[in-house]
Parts: structure tokens; sequence; C-alpha cells
């Protein structure tokens, strides 16, 4: 199993900026998939925000338009999600997820964009 610890969420007003941080602990492996999700209003279900994975590739939601950038520490298995330009509709619980043999989820950490 892989321990997710996030940090970085909050509070901003709309064209602000956050960092979501999250570190890996546990039975990792050389190959992975690392990123953020965030919950969808309507359904209760979960978004992708963005990934990145063991090769640098990154995969975006349609949504973030440029706006967020992932990043990782390959040695210290974390990932940071720079958020700018961020708007009301983005606010949500925002999950980090691990993805590799088995998939893992973090607690959620609240982000609301409001004046």
């Amino acid at each position: 199993q892989v321990h997710l610890v996030e940090s970085g969420g909050g509070l901003v007003q709309p064209g602000g900026s956050l960092r979501l941080s999250c570190a890996a602990s546990g039975a990792i492996s050389l190959v992975y998939r690392m990123g953020w999700y965030r919950q969808v209003p309507d359904n209760g279900g979960r978004e992708l925000v963005a990934w990145i994975n063991t090769d640098n590739n990154t995969q975006y939601g349609d949504f973030v338009n440029g706006r967020f950038v992932i990043t990782r520490d390959g040695a210290k298995t974390t990932v940071d999600l720079q958020m700018n330009n961020l708007e009301p509709e983005d606010t949500s619980v925002y999950y980090c997820h691990f993805q590799q043999w088995r998939e893992d989820w973090g607690q959620g950490t609240q982000v609301t964009v409001s004046k």
C-alpha cells in the first residue's frame, strides 16, 4: 500500500494561485503515475486535473486550459500542482492519486475560490 500526504489547499480569491503538494511513501515501484483528481459536484464522481508519470509525460483535464502545471520530484516521490488564475468553478475537493499495479488515493484537500 502507498501512503499519500497532501498539503496546500485553502481559500483564494478569483485570479489567485495555490500550490498543492502530495508526498508518497510505502511500496512504490519504479514505474508509476501520480497526480490529482477533483470531485465533480453534480454526480459525486471525480475528474482528472493532472497527472505525471515516471517518464515525465503529463496529462491535464480539458478545463485546465494552460492554467495549471504539474511537476514531480522522483527522488522524493512527490508531485506539486501549481494552479494559477483560479476560478470559482475550480472550487472542489482535490485528491492525490497514485497509480501503479494498484491505485491509492489521498484523503482530499479543500480548494475554495471565492471573493
